[in-house]
C-alpha cells in the first residue's frame, strides 16, 4: 500500500497562479519581485488555512530564480529552484516561533543572517506563527530587523497580528490575508476531486466549504474525511450525516409551518430536531440565517449575497416570494432576541419554543403585518377549543357559562399603552397624616422626589387659620422633628445646604422664638437666604403663626497653642517669679 498524502499537503500551491482567494495580494508580491522593489521585512497576517506560509514559501523561492517567467513566476528549472523543491536550499531557512521562542535562538538566528548566501542574492528567512516569540527575543530581533544585510530578507507569518509589539509592526510591510470566498472553496474541491476521482454534489460541496468558515486547509481535511465516508461518492445526505448538520429542508419545513400558522406541527417539528441531538441555541442561529437568506432572496440584486447551491437558491426564490418582507425582518429580530437571551436563559427549550410560537403568530393579520407594525397579541394556540366553547350548546348552556366561553383570555406580547390623562384623573389626593402628642401637631412625611426646589406648606384640604383662630403652644421636640423634616425634603442639588440644616440643632426660648447657635459665617449665609421658606413651614406644620428663627453666630474658640517645656516654664515663671530664684538656688537647667 502506498503512503496516502492528505489533500491539504498534496494540492498544496506550488505558485502564485494556484494560489486560492488571494488575488490582490499575488498581483501585489508579482510586481515587486518583477520591479525589483523588494522591502527587508514582510509581515503575512490573517486567519488559519488562507495561504500565508505557502505564499511565503513561494515569495522566497521566486526571489531568488534565475530566470523569472515574464509573469513574475519560479522558473523551477535553475539550481535555486531545484534546491527549493528538493528542500536542500541553504538560502530558504524556516523557523518555527512556537517552538523557538527564546532569546538564544534568535541570536542564532542572526548569526546565520551575517552568512552570505551562495547560490542566489538572497536570503530569506520564515518566521512562521511569529506572535509566540517572548518579549526578549523580539527586542533582541529589533536591531537585525531594522539595519539587516543588504542579502537578507525576513518574512514573519502570523493569526495574532495584535500580539505582536508596534515596534516590529513598524519595521514590515503588512499584508492582511482574507478568508477565502465561499465559491473559490467549492471550486478547488471540485478541482480537487475531479483529480482524485471522487464523484461529488454541489449541495455537499458547498456545506463543507460552509463548516471550513474561509479556510482552505480546513476545508480539504473535512473533504478527506467525506471522501472516507462516503467511499469517494460525496454526496448531501451523506455530509450532513456525518457532520452532524441539521438539512436545508427543515428550515424551509419550519418556514412553511410559519406561513400556514400551525402552531402544533411547529413544536413537534423542533422536537424531533432536539431528539436528532441538535443544540437549541444552534439551530436558532441557523434560523436566522435562512431568514436572512429568505430576505436577500426577494430581489435579483441582493441574490449574489446568497451562498448555496444552484438547487437550493432556486428554493429560496421560491419560499422567498411567499413570506412578506416586513414579516421576515420581524421574525429576524424575534430570532436575534431569542439567540442574545439564549446563554442566561434557565429555561432554554421554553425560550426557544416561544419564539417559534411568535413566528408562528406573524402572519396571522395581514393588515398588522403589511403596515409593520407588527404582532401586538398571541392568539389562542386552541383555536378549535375556543370555538367550540364559544359556538356549541349555546341553548343548554347558562348565563355564567356563556360567560366563560367569551372570557378566554390571551397571551399578550406587548402591554398597551394606557393614556397618561386618565391615570391622572384616577388618582386620589393623598392627606398628609398627622400625629398628635399631647398638644403638639406635626406630620410625618417621606422622602418626595417631585418635591419643589424648597420645601412648602403642603396644599392640603384644611381650612386656612382665620385671624381669630388661637395659635398652638410649641414644644422643642416637635420644633426639631419639623426642622429635619424640611432638611430632609430639598431637592438633590442643595444636599449640601440640607446637611448642614440637619446637623444644627434649635433651641427654644420662649413658645414662639427659637435660636439657631452657628459657627461659621457661610452656613449662616445659607440659612438666612431660606430663612423665609423655614418659618413658612414651621409655621404651618407647627400650627403657629408668629413662629420666628433667630441666627446666631458664634465664633470658634481658638484652641492654646502647643508649646514646648521652654515655652511652658516661662509662661509659669511669668506668672510665679520665685521659680527662677528657685533654680538659680539648685542650679537647675531645662532638658
Amino acid at each position: 500500500m502506498e503512503n496516502f498524502i492528505v489533500s491539504a499537503r498534496k494540492y498544496r500551491p506550488a505558485t502564485f497562479d494556484t494560489v486560492v482567494g488571494q488575488k490582490f495580494l499575488i498581483v501585489t508580491l508579482k510586481n515587486a519581485i518583477l520591479t525589483g522593489k523588494l522591502a527587508h521585512a514582510y509581515l503575512f497576517c490573517g486567519p488559519r488555512g488562507v495561504g500565508k506560509t505557502t505564499c511565503a514559501r513561494i515569495f522566497a523561492k521566486s526571489i531568488n530564480c534565475e530566470h523569472l517567467t515574464p509573469e513574475g513566476e519560479a522558473c523551477n528549472e535553475c539550481e535555486s529552484c531545484r534546491a527549493f523543491n528538493e528542500q536542500r536550499s541553504y538560502n530558504i531557512h524556516e523557523l518555527d516561533a512556537a517552538s523557538n521562542n527564546s532569546v538564544d535562538d534568535i541570536r542564532e538566528l542572526i548569526d546565520q543572517v551575517r552568512i552570505p548566501p551562495q547560490i542566489g542574492r538572497y536570503k530569506v528567512f520564515i518566521i512562521d506563527e511569529v506572535h509566540m516569540l517572548s518579549a526578549a527575543a523580539f527586542n533582541a530581533f529589533l536591531k537585525t530587523l531594522e539595519e539587516p544585510p543588504r542579502h537578507a530578507i525576513f518574512i514573519l507569518a502570523t493569526t495574532e497580528r495584535h500580539k505582536v509589539l508596534p515596534t516590529i509592526l513598524s519595521r514590515c510591510q503588512i499584508y492582511d490575508f482574507t478568508r477565502i470566498e465561499l465559491s473559490d472553496i467549492v471550486e478547488h474541491l471540485a478541482n480537487v476531486a475531479a483529480k482524485e476521482g471522487v464523484k461529488t454534489e454541489e449541495a455537499a460541496l458547498h456545506i463543507i466549504a460552509q463548516k471550513a468558515d474561509g479556510g482552505m486547509r480546513d476545508a480539504l481535511s473535512l473533504f478527506d474525511q467525506m471522501v472516507s465516508y462516503t467511499q469517494s461518492n460525496v454526496t448531501y445526505q451523506g455530509v450532513i450525516g456525518s457532520l452532524n448538520i441539521l438539512d436545508y429542508d427543515y428550515y424551509f419545513r419550519f418556514t412553511d409551518l410559519f406561513l400556514e400558522h400551525k402552531i402544533s406541527e411547529t413544536m413537534l417539528l423542533f422536537d424531533e430536531v432536539l431528539r436528532r441531538g441538535f443544540d437549541g441555541g444552534n439551530f436558532i442561529t441557523n434560523l436566522t440565517a435562512h431568514l436572512r437568506d429568505l430576505l436577500v432572496s426577494r430581489e435579483p440584486a441582493t441574490l449574489p449575497l446568497l451562498e448555496v447551491s444552484h438547487d437550493v437558491r432556486d428554493r429560496y426564490r421560491e419560499q422567498a416570494q411567499k413570506c412578506p418582507e416586513r414579516m421576515l425582518i420581524h421574525a429576524i429580530k424575534l430570532c436575534n432576541e431569542c439567540d442574545l437571551n439564549y446563554r442566561a436563559s434557565k429555561n432554554k427549550r421554553l425560550l426557544v419554543e416561544l419564539t417559534l410560537i411568535q413566528l408562528a403568530q406573524l402572519t396571522g393579520d395581514p393588515d398588522e403585518i403589511s403596515s409593520g407594525r407588527g404582532p401586538r397579541r398571541l392568539k389562542p394556540l386552541f383555536q378549535k377549543a375556543v370555538a367550540a366553547a364559544s359556538s356549541g350548546k349555546q341553548n343548554n348552556s347558562t348565563p355564567a357559562a356563556a360567560t366563560t366561553a367569551h372570557t378566554i383570555p390571551s397571551v399578550t406580547v406587548a402591554p398597551t399603552t394606557t393614556s397618561l390623562l386618565n391615570r391622572t384623573e384616577q388618582k386620589e389626593e393623598r392627606k398628609t397624616p398627622t400625629i398628635r402628642k399631647g398638644t403638639i401637631g406635626y406630620s410625618i412625611r417621606g422622602n418626595n422626589t417631585d418635591a419643589p426646589r424648597t420645601p412648602t406648606a403642603p396644599q392640603t384640604d384644611r381650612p386656612k387659620q382665620s385671624a381669630t383662630t388661637e395659635d398652638l403652644p410649641v414644644s422643642e421636640e416637635g420644633l426639631r422633628i419639623c426642622w429635619k423634616e424640611f432638611a430632609q425634603q430639598l431637592p438633590k442639588e442643595e444636599s449640601a445646604t440640607a446637611g448642614r440644616l440637619y446637623n444644627l440643632r434649635p433651641i427654644l426660648r420662649d413658645n414662639n422664638q427659637f435660636d439657631v447657635v452657628i459657627d461659621n459665617e457661610i452656613v449662616v449665609q445659607d440659612v438666612r437666604n431660606i430663612q423665609e421658606q423655614i418659618e413658612k413651614f414651621l409655621r404651618y406644620q407647627l400650627q403657629n403663626s408668629k413662629i420666628k428663627m433667630n441666627i446666631v453666630l458664634e465664633k470658634k474658640r481658638r484652641s492654646a497653642p502647643i508649646m514646648g517645656r521652654v515655652e511652658q516654664y516661662q509662661a509659669m515663671a511669668r506668672h510665679n517669679q520665685s521659680l527662677d530664684k528657685l533654680k538659680e538656688v539648685f542650679n537647675l537647667d531645662l532638658s
